[in-house]
């Protein structure tokens, strides 16, 4: 009560903090003045002051005010746009590393201007991270005219680029591109052999557009960068066979959760099935050397019980091919991954394609996470504030509009069912569109926009389908969503970043309609009439009541809701938001069959009557809240298993880049010669035994398969008071002797170059197997808990045990190729570049990977090591050019199919 009473009178906390800002804002605009009769070539001249006044020991701070004055007067002299002053406080939150939550249409595009410059002035580079390519591009041309009329360089990074032309944008003071390529660029740099062949500086500031959409809807999956493995085809159909002697007895399946799990009795019979073909050692399965067997196991089990033949698959032409479980169509060219694909085509008897294994793996938290200052955009991030301080130490401040907001949000209407609720949605849109108002139909996925799509048709309703697939295309037909009677149906993640301008948009109808129109006085014209042709639609559409936003059902997060509802109502237009529910919906269907509420509607709903109540939609928002903290749950458990990965990726990155850094590592390859010899005679003669129990036999194998080396071990052992330490030392010398004489065979400098070599390309093998165990570990660590474990404490120990052996087999697999390397006297070959590989980072809602690109190495532009990718080329028409394809584009042959389902398929 007394909080309420408080919040009234002085405001919430974010009030306070905005109106704080305030005090910066009249700095600001007190420069404007003096700013605005300045010349073009004064002002320009602004940005070597500053840098002149940041090497004399100024701060950002500092020059905030002065700087964002100068930004404001460029974009007014380049863009005709002038900055508010909400917009300013927006600048300077972005600035202080904070989240600025500005309703769409407020202009959070030209907000970033200001931050960017500023934080660009000391040369360390500003990325500025957008959704998609199309919005990349866009921003680095139209908001690269303001940066470079102040003398500042602009890079843009989009798929199909070459390492110099990445590099190059990199190098320049503000760098726009989409999170996909910034993640997958620092994983490419990780793996490469100098740092010439790096693309990245390191981290200094990032600002990220539609911080939700990026930091939390797509941190849901991890970039994933892959290859292919070892052919394990033996192992597969070994596993398969003892799997298929298994009775119902030896399992336990959960067909709700498509699990199944080994009983006592099963689990035994496992292990001794396994131990007799020799597939695990020590005779107990869930021992740490067995993990990878385990997963296959498992697969091979889940294969065998759970996945029927001519149901979730079917055998054609000698392939598995994966049955779609709603459509039922045939998914050629997709897979199912872990090794599952696998376990059923050995189940069936069937060639064995090779799985792909990670090479390189980050998630987007933590791959953020890593700039010193972080900040980002939206319309709507203040329902998941908790998630971004907790995760990005990020506060969410919420800037107050430009202009008054005059959109009605009405509450939702409930249905009986699907049919009835789409067969009043189609009869609502007809009447608006008869108005002539505007209407932009929200759906959750594409499936669901066709069927209302079919409903529409039927009903004769004029109308556009997209989905968050083609931005370009998208962006314009969203940002005509606004034009009269339009009707716009649109998947919740589609058009985010393009505004919708009541009567259409100019900018986009002068590109669409006058693209090939030559410049002159016909031109202007055509422009002159466009202009008056949308003021005139605006008036109408004002006077019908803005853009009608309709929501066909509610999704998980009341964020996406709110992202739906902020397209209408931009700048202060007038607008309506509604959305349409049923008890069929995804929403009300899990959370909802088993309440009174659900009861009472299926006994007193007639068919095609409607419930309209504001206590059913706080019960909707309530069940949303729900769903929203097990999201979060869900999230945050995959951050805390990727952070212990993370921290043993930053150890071998780190460990990788002194590597390429130093002119010698001599030191450091004794270092593990020694560590090596102390291990080897260590595990054969263990401290605190006689000589007489010492494994003479053993010891005198492992010094020449690993050092090439036949001491008198018996001799040694023969000798009064001999220790341990003494056989370390005697080896020591023998091996540093050994290698005395090989340097003596070749030049210096050289062996230097070869030892480097040896030393990344051994760490880049051992990290590559490190993450496939430890995938494999992940997937069974949750069988703890029936031992009443906790699996992220178990995950942690085991993960930190194989780090240390990861280490172990480093130093040893390196000693063993220098100490029996034979020397030639050649020519050092060139470094090698990365191999080819394949990208991949899953869209969370649809499941479709959303990368836009092969690699570059896939597409033959990088020399490999192996075979390049073997992708052939489409057959194109008579005079077309062949350029690099987008993986999810139409293939260029005329199929109608995608390039990567079409010509892009590997072969």
């Amino acid at each position: 009560m007394f909080a309420g009473l408080a919040k009234s009178i002085f405001g919430s906390s974010n009030d306070r903090y905005v109106r704080s800002l305030s005090k910066i804002v009249d700095a600001i605009n007190g420069f404007e003045p003096t700013i605005s009769a300045l010349t073009d070539e004064e002002l320009r001249n602004q940005t070597a002051i500053f840098r002149q006044r940041l090497e004399q020991g100024a701060k950002l701070d500092d020059l905030l005010p002065e700087a964002f004055a100068t930004v404001r007067e460029a974009a007014k002299r380049t863009l005709g746009q002038r900055h508010y002053d909400v917009q300013l406080i927006g600048g300077i939150v972005l600035h202080r590393g904070e989240i600025a939550e500005m309703r769409t249409g407020e202009g959070k595009t030209l907000v970033a201007t200001l931050a960017t410059y500023l934080n660009a002035l000391p040369g360390k580079g500003v990325h500025v991270v957008t959704v998609n390519d199309y919005l990349a591009r866009r921003d680095a041309e139209w908001m690269g005219q303001v940066y470079r009329f102040l003398g500042l360089t602009v890079g843009v990074i989009v798929p199909n680029l070459t390492e110099p032309q990445r590099r190059e944008a990199y190098e320049a003071d503000i760098t726009y591109a989409t999170n996909n390529e910034l993640g997958f660029d620092y994983l490419r740099d990780n793996m490469k052999y100098s740092r010439d062949q790096m693309v990245q500086r390191p981290f200094n500031f990032a600002i990220v557009d539609e911080v939700d959409s990026i930091l939390i809807d797509e941190a849901r999956t991890p970039l994933i960068i892959s290859g292919p493995t070892d052919d394990k085809s033996d192992l597969y159909i070994s596993v398969d066979q003892i799997v298929k002697g298994f009775t119902e007895q030896d399992y336990e399946k959960d067909e709700k959760q498509r699990s199944v799990v080994l009983t006592e009795e099963g689990t035994e019979k496992a292990e001794r099935l396994l131990e007799s073909a020799g597939l695990i050692e020590g005779g107990n399965l869930y021992d740490i050397v067995n993990t990878q067997v385990v997963h296959h196991l498992n697969q091979a089990l889940k294969a065998n019980v759970m996945f029927r033949r001519d149901i979730d698959y079917i055998v054609k032409d000698g392939k598995v091919v994966i049955i779609d479980e709603f459509t039922g169509r045939m998914m050629d060219g997709r897979r199912w991954s872990d090794g599952l694909h696998q376990a059923v085509e050995a189940k069936e008897g069937v060639n064995i394609e090779p799985e792909n294994q990670t090479l390189a793996s980050i998630t987007f938290q933590n791959y953020f996470r890593m700039y010193p200052k972080l900040s980002g955009m939206t319309g709507t991030a203040a329902t998941e504030a908790p998630e971004f301080f907790d995760i990005y130490k990020m506060n969410v401040v919420t800037i107050p509009t430009h202009r008054e907001i005059k959109r009605i949000d009405e509450d939702d209407e409930f249905y009986k069912n699907i049919g009835d609720k789409f067969a009043a949605i189609a009869k609502e849109i007809k009447k608006r569109q008869d108005m002539g108002q505007p209407v932009l139909v929200g759906t959750v996925s594409i499936e669901k926009s066709e069927m209302l799509s079919e409903y529409l048709q039927r009903e004769g309703i004029r109308h556009s389908v997209l989905n968050a697939r083609f931005h370009e295309q998208e962006a314009h037909i969203v940002a005509q969503a606004g034009s009269l009677g339009a009707v716009t149906i649109a998947t919740n993640m589609a058009g985010r970043g393009t505004d919708i301008q009541l009567g259409g948009n100019v900018e986009f109808r002068v590109e669409d309609e006058l693209k090939d129109m030559p410049e002159g006085p016909e031109r202007d014209a055509a422009i002159e009439r466009i202009k008056a042709e949308v003021e005139e639609q605006k008036q109408l559409v004002l006077a019908a009541g803005g853009l009608f936003v309709l929501g066909t059902e509610r999704h998980e997060s009341r964020r996406i809701d709110n992202q739906l509802r902020g397209r209408s109502g931009r700048q202060g237009d007038p607008g309506l938001s509604r959305f349409y529910l049923s008890l069929d919906d995804d929403l009300l269907r899990i959370f909802g069959p088993q309440t009174a509420f659900a009861r009472l509607m299926n006994k007193n709903l007639e068919d095609g009557e409607a419930i309209v109540s504001p206590w059913i939609s706080k019960a909707i928002e309530t069940a949303q809240k729900k769903v929203e903290a097990r999201n979060y749950d869900i999230r945050k458990q995959v951050v805390e298993f990727d952070d212990v990965m993370n921290d043993q990726r930053k150890v071998i990155y780190e460990q990788r880049g002194e590597i390429m850094d130093s002119e010698d590592i001599s030191d450091v390859v004794e270092d593990m010669r020694s560590e090596t010899i102390a291990s080897l005679v260590t595990a054969h003669c263990p401290p605190g035994t006689y000589p007489e129990q010492w494994d003479k036999e053993g010891l005198r194998e492992s010094l020449d398969t690993v050092l090439g080396l036949q001491p008198p071990v018996d001799e040694w052992l023969q000798e009064e008071a001999v220790e341990q330490d003494i056989i370390i030392e005697r080896v020591q010398a023998l091996s540093d002797e050994a290698m005395a004489e090989k340097l003596k065979e070749v030049d210096l400098e050289r062996w230097r170059e070869v030892e480097k070599s040896f030393l990344i390309q051994t760490l880049d093998h051992h990290w590559k197997e490190h993450l496939a165990t430890l995938d494999a570990l992940r997937a069974v660590i949750h069988l703890r808990s029936y031992a009443q474990k906790k699996p992220i404490d178990e995950y942690k120990q085991e993960a930190f045990l194989l780090f240390e052996r990861l280490l172990v087999a480093i130093r040893e697999d390196v000693t063993r190729m220098l100490s029996r390397a034979q020397i030639q006297i050649a020519e050092p070959p060139p470094l090698p570049e990365l191999p080819a590989f394949l990208t991949q980072h899953l869209d969370p809602l649809s499941g479709d990977d959303n990368t836009d690109d092969w690699d570059a190495a896939a597409r033959g532009l990088v020399q490999n090591f192996g075979d390049p990718l073997n992708i052939p080329q489409p057959d194109l028409p008579a005079g077309a050019v062949a350029e690099p394809v987008s993986r999810n584009a139409p293939c260029p042959c005329g199929s109608g199919k995608k390039f990567k389902h079409c010509h892009g398929q590997l072969a």
